[in-house]
């Protein structure tokens, strides 16, 4: 039997590969931007819905950053990074990178696409937030999609607020410049009361922006369904209490109380991929085949965790758990 191999196109990768850094930016005091190209100028980068991010090989940890174009046949792959000076990847990035150098990537991922039929959409950015967002802004404009556009960013610290700008220079898109949580607050309450009968929205920022952007669309009648946002941190959980949770080979793993069931099952020797640990990024995702399921993550949705078919296991806890690993 011949098995086609036309889904292995090189413009389908996902896997690790190496690309050649052709542009370092500075957009900000704390800020850079930094794009990718193949490393072969004739092979084709993945297309990607917006909102999607690159998974970065930085130094010795594995980050992922989101994207910042429209996905429409690429030609290079854009991040823009905060330097968050702690060492991490942010640090070895803003350090090491220099145009000409090469890095892997893995990806694109998507964990926050937009509703592919949607014919108005209200975007709200915080700080760094603002990466995804502008995104899904290019992708709206390419698609004829009308937007509103919140950015709430200190002054001096705003990256990409020259693009957002030059966006809103078109028919059909507007931008809302907030510079404190008062003017965000205000501005976010204007916004959602006057979006057309059927808008989504998107927002991506630190959690207590999030956090108001939510309680205030609820407020204001907004549907959960039409709410959707990315978290780059989650908020600090409890420890949890311990339980048990056994493995298709019969094993039986004792999970303590501030210790998650990713380090356990990494212990015993189970690879399990993962990358924020924070409940976050969907990467540490298992099937789960009974027990009882105590979702703590930001991934899945209300279906998702009704069926207690799979957890995060970077976060989430439960009771007498039985794992497809």
């Amino acid at each position: 039997m011949t098995t086609s191999t036309a889904h292995l196109h090189p413009g389908y990768r996902t896997d690790v590969r190496t690309v050649r850094v052709v542009e370092v930016s500075p957009l900000t005091p704390d800020i850079t931007h930094f794009r990718f190209a193949p490393e072969v100028a004739e092979s084709p980068l993945t297309p990607y819905q917006p909102g999607s991010h690159l998974i970065v090989t930085a130094g010795d940890t594995r980050n992922a950053y989101s994207l910042v174009d429209d996905g429409v046949l690429p030609t290079s792959y854009g991040i823009s990074v905060l330097r968050k000076g702690s060492g991490g990847g942010s640090e070895w990035l803003h350090t090491t990178l220099v145009e000409g150098a090469t890095i892997e990537i893995e990806g694109p991922r998507s964990m926050f696409a937009p509703v592919l039929d949607q014919r108005h959409a209200l975007l709200v950015a915080g700080g760094i937030g603002v990466t995804p967002i502008l995104s899904h802004a290019r992708a709206a404009m390419r698609a004829g999609t009308s937007l509103d556009i919140v950015y709430s960013y200190r002054p001096g610290h705003a990256a990409h607020l020259d693009d957002l700008r030059a966006l809103a220079e078109r028919s059909g898109v507007a931008l809302y410049e907030a510079t404190s949580v008062e003017e965000t607050i205000d501005t976010l309450v204007e916004r959602l009361a006057a979006q057309p009968l059927g808008s989504h929205a998107y927002a991506c920022g630190p959690a207590p922006l999030l956090e108001s952007y939510q309680t205030l669309a609820a407020a204001a009648g907004w549907p959960s369904a039409r709410v959707h946002l990315e978290r780059f941190a989650a908020p600090e959980q409890d420890p949890g209490d311990p339980f048990t949770v056994t493995l298709a080979d019969g094993a039986v793993l004792d999970v303590p109380s501030g210790v998650s069931l990713l380090q356990r099952l990494l212990d015993h020797g189970v690879a399990v991929p993962n990358l924020c640990r924070q409940g976050v990024c969907g990467e540490c995702r298992i099937p789960v085949r009974s027990g009882t399921v105590i979702h703590r993550d930001f991934v899945l949705d209300e279906d998702e965790r009704r069926t207690g078919e799979s957890m995060l296991c970077c976060v989430s806890r439960g009771h007498d758990l039985e794992v497809e690993l």
